[in-house]
């Protein structure tokens, strides 16, 4: 007997049904199988294993980890070393299983991390096109492509770039208190940020790109221009991850007003770095500039060998790496270090002392004091340690290979990696590793005194990747934190979010981190007292 209309939609109820539980069913088996490979595959190592993971574009919509489901896009910065404390040792897995099954081999042991940084071609960086905003750089490539960004970017980082770093970076700060805070006994963020962030600001461009700004200069937009350098400079540096993140066809179209205006910035400082190529390649008088721009520009038009000259493209897209290294890091980096001061007034004061004994006068420090102000360094070293820019550096084996570690025991471990495996340099890891770091979630400048343990210390990464700019940086941060030190005196903003809160509660309130490039401070509330 036919089927009558009436049991037709059931039936095909029934095959739909079938068919959506054999997909089911499938994936499941798929997903088992994939699984069971990748722990046989590094030796059933122990580790963290989460329905959805910490990477890739669905980790990324989770923040924090949730037990054995979420592993948190910040799960490093939450968890620290707590992964490797529970699995026994410093090397572990990390396996989630949506959309697919994908698994890392995790690292917070210093010795196996020199080991790995040591053999690029064993362990190449991934490559990050993402990064590649204007053009090929020295962050966004490997290989041969990289060395030849190294060769004509390594000069530009000179002693005399570092002077310059320091002298126009007091400047920028005694431009700060005389003319902006003025006469006042008092100074009150809301956020230490809006500070910070515009002294990095100016720092990198007049030592990265030659251009003298200054907290009143560049408020109109030149002939030509939609908007000033300044502002340009300041949309880019502020709003990278949004560029990163956005489709480019998305991008191309700007469909917010938010993306319109990173749109406008990324296209003016585009247009202000062509004009500077242009300009200063067309001048008839050479002028000696020690700024990056112009190390940069010159080292590459010296080349004769097609093989090592970078094309304007990569020019713009290596000082566009630098602007990201030297602005967003180091204001990031101090915000932590002056809240960490505020709550740690013994610190400061010690620091202050320091600084005074080195500096009696009300003079600004000089570039040959610098290797003098040791306290300052050592503060700055540890807010590094606590707050690492980077959480984590990938790296890739390109074949089969074994790293060994020994547990928490003693006992030796070697681990299978196979070749393809993504291998993570956990940076919190091992600055929260108690093997090299006495107590380390207490702020204690004093531990970067005398000998400390150089290879647990990450925050510029290692090996010939290490970072370029290290020595840039660290001038630079070192001349703003002794200086506002010597001048002013920081605490705490009164806020209603620390009332009645303990010293523990109120580091975790304040400290707070968001996600970006590199990690910043929510919001650190601030109030710089004129020292008298």
């Amino acid at each position: 007997m036919l089927p009558t209309p009436s049991h037709l939609p059931i039936a095909n109820l029934s095959t739909t049904s079938v068919i959506i539980l054999s997909t089911v069913i499938l994936y499941c088996l798929k997903t088992f199988f994939s699984y069971r490979s990748a722990v046989r595959s590094t030796g059933n190592l122990p580790g963290w294993h989460t329905f959805i993971g910490s990477f890739g574009l669905v980790g990324f919509l989770f923040k924090k980890p949730r037990g054995k489901l979420i592993g948190g896009s910040l799960r490093a910065w939450y968890r620290k070393h707590l992964d490797f404390q529970e699995a026994g040792q410093d090397i572990i897995n990390h396996i989630y299983f949506v959309p697919f099954v994908y698994q890392e081999v995790v690292v917070a042991d210093a010795a196996v991390i020199k080991e790995i940084t040591s053999q690029r071609a064993k362990f190449p960086k991934p490559p990050y096109n993402e990064l590649r905003l204007y053009g090929g750089n020295i962050i966004a490539s490997e290989g041969d492509e990289w060395k030849r960004h190294r060769k004509v970017s390594a000069p530009a980082f000179s002693e005399r770039n570092n002077r310059l770093v320091w002298e126009e970076t007091v400047k920028i700060m005694t431009d700060l208190f005389d003319n902006v805070w003025g006469e006042k006994e008092k100074v009150v963020y809301d956020n230490a940020l809006d500070m910070t962030l515009p002294i990095a600001l100016f720092v990198i461009a007049v030592a990265g790109f030659g251009r003298n700004v200054s907290w009143q200069s560049d408020l109109v937009a030149p002939s030509g221009h939609k908007l000033a350098f300044k502002d340009a400079l300041r949309v880019v540096s502020r709003d990278l991850y949004t560029k990163i993140v956005t489709p480019k066809w998305l991008f191309h179209l700007a469909p917010t007003k938010h993306i319109a205006e990173v749109k406008l910035g990324c296209e003016e400082l585009e247009k202000y770095m062509a004009e500077m190529i242009e300009d200063r390649r067309a001048a008839e008088k050479k002028e000696e500039r020690y700024d990056l721009f112009s190390s940069l520009l010159d080292a590459s038009d010296a080349e004769s060998d097609g093989a090592v000259k970078l094309t304007d493209n990569e020019l713009l897209g290596n000082i566009f790496i630098f602007l990201l290294a030297g602005h967003e890091t180091t204001a990031h980096t101090l915000c932590f270090t002056f809240g960490l001061l505020a709550l740690h007034q013994d610190a400061q004061e010690k620091l202050y002392q320091h600084i005074k004994s080195i500096v009696p006068d009300d003079r600004p420090p000089t570039y040959e004091e610098m290797h003098l102000l040791t306290e300052s360094m050592a503060v700055f070293y540890e807010s590094l340690r606590m707050f690492p820019p980077v959480l984590g550096v990938p790296k890739l084996s390109t074949e089969d290979t074994t790293l060994a570690t020994s547990d928490h025991a003693g006992k030796k471990v070697v681990v299978p990696i196979p070749k393809g495996m993504v291998v993570g340099i956990n940076i919190c890891g091992v600055h929260y590793n108690p093997r090299y770091w006495e107590d380390p979630y207490t702020f204690k400048p004093s531990r970067f005194h005398g000998d400390w343990p150089r290879e647990a210390f990450l925050p510029f990464s290692a090996g010939a990747r290490a970072c370029l700019g290290r020595r840039f940086f660290e001038t630079e941060g070192i001349a703003i934190l002794t200086m506002l030190v010597s001048r002013y005196k920081i605490d705490l903003k009164d806020d209603p979010e620390f009332a009645g809160a303990t010293l523990e509660e109120i580091q975790e309130i304040l400290f707070e981190i968001r996600q970006g490039i590199t990690i910043a401070p929510a919001r650190v509330p601030l109030v710089f007292t004129r020292r008298q």
